[in-house]
Parts: structure tokens; C-alpha cells; sequence
């Protein structure tokens, strides 16, 4: 059964297109990885990910919020304080996320990076 997407695209016909829509693109799985274990305001993912640009990183997370693998707390105070953290389906990603890294280093390694 493939589920509604919620941005409005048409619904993928493999379950794989569904997972690959939702954490697909250069940052998505990099942003979820960072919040394994963690829960961090924004510029402290601008920290650990330098190369992304504020726009990029703040779209990115408006995306992964609308699609519940993360949860934004805004936090009443001045000045304002927003974390980040995975919800309880996005935790479900972190044996994939850590067996992406682990392929990720065995491929340095052969390819000498």
C-alpha cells in the first residue's frame, strides 16, 4: 500500500520511489543522520554542515518536518530558540542512515578519497 504524499506530488508505484521522494536529495539523509541521537537548533546544523546554504538547509527541513521525519520545537522566548529532532518514523531510518555511512567509508577507501 503506498501512502499519500503529503507535497502534492502523485503517489510513487514502488515503495522504494515513496522512501527515496521522502529522503531523496543531497542534504535530507545527511540532516537526519546529524539529528541521530541529537536534537539541534538551526545554526548548529549550519555548523556540522558548512556547505549548505542557509536557504537550501532551511527548505530542506521545511520538507522533512511536512513530511513527520522531524519534529521543530519553537521554543516562546527572546530571542526565539527552535530545535530539531526525528519523530518516531524517522527512527526507524537510523539502521539505514548508519549502513549508508558505513558503505559510504568502505567506498573512500577503495577509491582512495
Amino acid at each position: 500500500m503506498v501512502e499519500k504524499m503529503s507535497r502534492n506530488q502523485p503517489a510513487p508505484h514502488c515503495p522504494l520511489e515513496t522512501a527515496l521522494s521522502l529522503i531523496g536529495g543531497k542534504w535530507k539523509g545527511v540532516i537526519l543522520y546529524r539529528l541521530i541521537g541529537n536534537t539541534l537548533r538551526f545554526g548548529e546544523l549550519r555548523k556540522i554542515m558548512p556547505t549548505v546554504t542557509q536557504r537550501m538547509l532551511t527548505k530542506q527541513l521545511r520538507e522533512l518536518e511536512a513530511d513527520e521525519l522531524i519534529l521543530r520545537e519553537v521554543y516562546r522566548q527572546v530571542p526565539p530558540k527552535v530545535e530539531y529532532s526525528l519523530t518516531d518514523k524517522s527512527v526507524a531510518l537510523q539502521p539505514i542512515l548508519l549502513a549508508l555511512e558505513s558503505w559510504g567509508a568502505e567506498y573512500h577507501k577503495v577509491r582512495n578519497c
